[in-house]
């Protein structure tokens, strides 16, 4: 029985340690890493996409898009690029590029944090890139979500909106258009 149940004063579980919460975060990671494998494989349920915070934007991307999901590393910067473009980072031995998709979008910069992540491209893109994220907000469900008109001034590469259930608007991005975009594409100054 419960305290609720019996009228006794409950007491809160013991906050996990440090450790725990590490190994609670590797599982959730190679979780997520086997089902974005799936995806890519085609073994998995269609519909699921990854959820990701860039700036005050909900984005949706396709798990046959994104190559992996790797915690923030200071890239290396590059003179006389565009304020979004970090610079390169060596991830598990490639340079890739990494874009702020914020800024990208005119938010403000996404402050390196422990939940910040940078979320690589599909090597079937073709283009060794990443976005830095502020969050990565699980796997999500298109079946869940109510499909909501898209504005009129919504980039090529934001494809579909949805509303979750709690209303929240989220963007569903196409990121073999958006390395197409030109802007995109435009990294110096």
């Amino acid at each position: 029985m419960s305290g609720a149940e019996t009228g006794l004063p409950t007491t809160p579980a013991p906050e996990p340690s440090g450790a725990e919460r590490r190994s609670r975060l590797r599982r959730y990671q190679a979780q997520l890493l086997e089902r974005m494998h799936d995806a890519q494989s085609g073994n998995s349920a269609a519909g699921r996409e990854l959820g990701v915070l860039f700036g005050a934007s909900r984005c949706l991307l396709d798990l046959t898009q994104i190559g992996e999901i790797v915690p923030w590393q200071a890239p290396s910067a590059v003179p006389l690029a565009r304020d979004w473009y970090l610079g390169l980072a060596n991830i598990r031995g490639q340079l890739t590029g990494v874009i702020d998709f914020a800024r990208y979008l005119d938010y403000a910069a996404t402050p390196p944090a422990a939940d910040s992540r940078i979320i690589t491209f599909a090597p079937g893109l073709g283009f060794n890139c990443a976005l830095l994220g502020a969050r990565v907000l699980g796997l999500r469900k298109l079946d869940d979500m109510t499909p909501a008109p898209l504005a009129d001034d919504a980039p090529s590469w934001c494809v579909q909106q949805f509303l979750d259930q709690e209303g929240q608007l989220w963007s569903r991005l196409d990121l073999a258009l958006l390395v197409r975009e030109e802007r995109f594409l435009q990294v110096g100054l």
